[in-house]
């Protein structure tokens, strides 16, 4: 019976990714076609949009792969399932510290290394919130099913 729930909630959580992807690559594009057009040179705002498109779009992916593999799991399936999980959930615990590295260090350090750019660390600090923001979603999406999963062990 389990193997049934099992299979609900893995495309539950595919589903929920997808529309987390697509939502970050439509908000990243249009937010770089609207620095394009106004012609504003937003360098925080340009970053975040370049890694919020990116990232949905790797997402959008991902999911499109994994959906070949969703498939009625016994029980060595359900715990590979379970590791890859945990697994996905320690990079993207990652993925946070690095956007938030990233993010202060070019916050601290970001007007010594930009030089005469004009742009005083702003676009680190956009490409690492929009590390930050990807990452705790990421995170939070795994850690949900893990959640699910983790009575029917």
């Amino acid at each position: 019976m389990w193997a049934d729930t099992l299979f609900a909630l893995e495309r539950g959580h595919l589903l929920r990714l997808a529309i987390w992807g697509g939502t970050s690559a439509v908000v990243g594009a249009v937010l770089l076609i609207a620095l394009r057009f106004r012609a504003v040179r937003a360098p925080l705002v340009r970053h975040f949009a370049l890694q919020t498109a990116a990232w949905g779009a790797v997402d959008v992916a991902l999911v499109l792969w994994s959906q070949r593999t969703v498939s009625m799991r016994d029980f060595a399936g359900a715990q590979h399932l379970i590791n890859m999980l945990w697994l996905n959930t320690g990079l993207d615990a990652g993925y946070v510290g690095i956007g938030a590295t990233l993010a202060l260090a070019a916050w601290r350090w970001g007007a010594r290394v930009a030089g005469d750019s004009g742009d005083n660390g702003r676009g680190g600090i956009g490409a690492g919130i929009g590390v930050l923001v990807q990452g705790t979603a990421l995170l939070l999406l795994d850690l949900r099913l893990i959640l699910l999963i983790g009575p029917m062990q």
